[in-house]
């Protein structure tokens, strides 16, 4: 599977999440989280039909003449997203675009501030480390150890490492 926004949100969220998902284990459909996320896309798709854009394997929230934009449910992994927005900058970077990020978040938002993310030399070294690391864990036989934290009983896939 080709490295996208979800893999590299879940590789910061949870390794296991990761590899889970990047190993075509979909629980998503049963989370009340991710259904949520989608409606949100999908209220925002439809009041700007041309908001949503398909470039390669990523879903891009909305692109403008400066900015590229991720509109996130909540801001509780801000370094998730960050990362995220970083991929997508550097995939239209590759396509000849060159945009900043800009990160929304749209609820639950502890700090209501908007994140401007720019893809300089350092982040895209790190970010060239990190893709690596993500093919190298998807291609590990089995997935990492849970992580037994909070977090996980509101993850999609709560059932399967716990159940």
């Amino acid at each position: 599977m080709k490295v996208n926004g979800t893999l590299i949100n879940y590789y910061f969220h949870c390794k296991r999440q990761c590899w889970l998902h990047g190993n075509r284990i979909n629980l998503e459909d049963n989370s009340k989280d991710v259904k949520i996320g989608k409606a949100i896309h999908e209220v925002k798709s439809e009041k700007n039909k041309q908001s949503e854009i398909n470039i390669d394997n990523v879903k891009i929230d909305k692109l403008t003449q400066d900015y590229l934009t991720e509109i996130k449910k909540s801001d509780a992994d801000v370094e998730a997203a960050k990362w995220q927005v970083l991929l997508y900058l550097k995939i239209l970077k590759d396509k000849g675009i060159e945009r900043k990020g800009k990160l929304q978040f749209i609820e639950k938002s502890k700090n209501k501030k908007i994140s401007i993310i720019e893809l300089d030399e350092k982040n895209l070294e790190e970010l060239r480390k990190i893709i690596n690391n993500i093919e190298k864990l998807l291609d590990e036989e089995n997935p990492p150890e849970v992580i037994n934290k909070p977090k996980c009983k509101k993850c999609a896939y709560y059932e399967y490492c716990y159940i």
